[in-house]
């Protein structure tokens, strides 16, 4: 096992051997030098994991070597010894970037408590530090898989929009990974260090959104026994993330605006606002510009919000992804579900790369994931993948379409279509939406559009999910 290396640097020969010998004798390995030129040269030859110094030495003082070990090293914990009576120099040495400060005649106890705290506090900054270039690897621009055009212009984008505090809107369908480009940007931004905040607008009911967003105070309604912190609060000096915005009410829009605009939130049953720094990055699948025709969006939200627009693009648009994101999805799968002998043939890619993935990447984890876990064998073959990927697509050029002269409303005809869907399959929501194509989300986000009533046999939870995810 690797000692841990410490450097003793006093121009005092005896209490330099002195502290030599306590070290180690105490587990450590132990360099020493005279002067500081000499514990500069240690430090660069030898590569100590701590340093003693004594703070008044001829030539280069302690807290001159200090500097300068600061500058070349900033990672390395100084402990400086000093006299009972210069106690102000180790105080200014400590301002200067000194761990700590022992006081002579040393006392072998207070010496090992405070290099183990020393140690102790180096090592937990280095895992943090590991923790947190971790995370900005896994979250970060390079983790969303694909090299097609159409994601790659999106991408140098938000990066060249990381680095602001602009405002950014991402428009994407669902499943496409708008939250992984919303935490990729603010990785790559200069709030990396602050908070990143999530909510759903779609997710909560919209009588506890307020609360969850914005904060309550202490009695400001029934049940409301304590102040609490909204989300924007919570993501204070960092990024707020507002998935589905075009999901969020009419009156809450207005409060968003207001943070947006002037920085400041007020929190239910307050009286008086409070300023908030946060950035924010917003995401819909929905056309906020057909919501703002229609009166269900504010127009100066949007353009708030909007400041840079991201369009993600849909699976469909990056079929050359597709390849990559099934490898990486089935070495997670095997991973996940304990089948590290599982292999994906090459000649199965077709299958995938010819699908439409209404529920875009989330649709083809899960399909992935499902097909690692149900198959017989190691090998996965064409039976083992679902019905509707192994089904050959009509074109749109076998359908009948008679275009009259005078022309045609493209609204009728998508009202007449999506009709005629669900009459084939007597309502069935799930199974309309995959014989058109669509995720069940769009489809009853076009059934709402047209005024379209959800009749016929409504689809269960587990259908829900499975149009959603797979």
């Amino acid at each position: 096992m690797t000692k841990t290396r410490i450097l003793v640097v006093d121009d005092d020969d005896n209490l330099r051997w002195v502290l030599q010998t306590q070290l180690e004798d105490a587990g450590y390995e132990v360099s020493a030098a005279p002067d500081g030129p000499a514990a500069l040269a240690s430090i660069q030859n030898t590569r100590p994991a701590l340093v003693l110094t004594d703070l008044r030495m001829p030539g280069m003082s302690g807290l001159e070597l200090l500097e300068r070990i600061r500058v070349e090293e900033p990672d390395l914990p100084v402990i400086v010894i000093t006299a009972y009576g210069t106690i102000q120099s180790a105080v200014e040495a400590v301002k200067a970037g000194a761990y700590d400060y022992l006081t002579k005649p040393i006392e072998y106890d207070d010496l090992a408590l405070g290099i183990r705290r020393a140690l102790d506090h180096t090592h937990l900054i280095q895992e943090v530090r590991t923790l947190r270039q971790n995370l900005d690897r896994k979250y970060g621009f390079e983790n969303i898989i694909g090299h097609s055009e159409a994601l790659v212009s999106v991408l140098e984008m938000a990066g060249r929009a990381a680095r602001s505090n602009s405002t950014i809107l991402i428009r994407a369908e669902t499943g496409t990974g708008k939250e992984l480009l919303a935490r990729a940007i603010h990785v790559n931004s200069l709030r990396k260090d602050k908070p990143f905040i999530t909510i759903n607008c779609g997710a909560i009911p919209r009588d506890l959104l307020e609360s969850e967003l914005f904060g309550h105070v202490k009695g400001s309604f029934t049940g409301a026994m304590a102040n609490k912190k909204g989300r924007i609060e919570l993501a204070a000096g960092g990024t707020l993330f507002l998935d589905e915005i075009g999901e969020m009410p009419g009156e809450l829009q207005v409060k968003l605006l207001r943070l947006v605009q002037q920085g400041e939130i007020e929190k239910v049953g307050a009286t008086q606002p409070e300023r908030v720094d946060v950035r924010i990055v917003a995401a819909t699948h929905r056309d906020l510009k057909a919501m703002i025709e229609d009166g269900t969006f504010r127009e100066d939200l949007y353009y708030r919000l909007a400041v840079i627009p991201l369009v993600l693009p849909p699976l469909r648009e990056r079929a050359e992804d597709i390849p990559g994101l099934v490898q990486h999805f089935f070495v997670r799968a095997k991973e996940k579900a304990a089948r590290p002998g599982a292999v994906l043939p090459s000649s199965l890619l077709k299958y995938f790369q010819n699908y439409r993935w209404p529920g875009n990447i989330r649709e083809l984890e899960n399909v992935i994931e499902r097909t690692v876990v149900l198959s017989r064998e190691d090998e996965i073959t064409v039976a083992d993948l679902p019905d509707f990927l192994r089904q050959e697509h009509v074109s749109v050029d076998t359908l009948q379409l008679n275009l009259p002269p005078q022309g045609v409303s493209l609204e009728a005809v998508e009202k007449e279509l999506i009709e005629r869907a669900l009459n084939k399959f007597n309502g069935n929501q799930t199974h309309t939406a995959r014989y058109l194509d669509i995720s069940r989300k769009a489809l009853l986000y076009r059934m709402e559009k047209h005024g379209i009533r959800r009749t016929g046999h409504p689809s269960s939870s587990s259908e829900s999910e499975e149009a959603e995810a797979g």
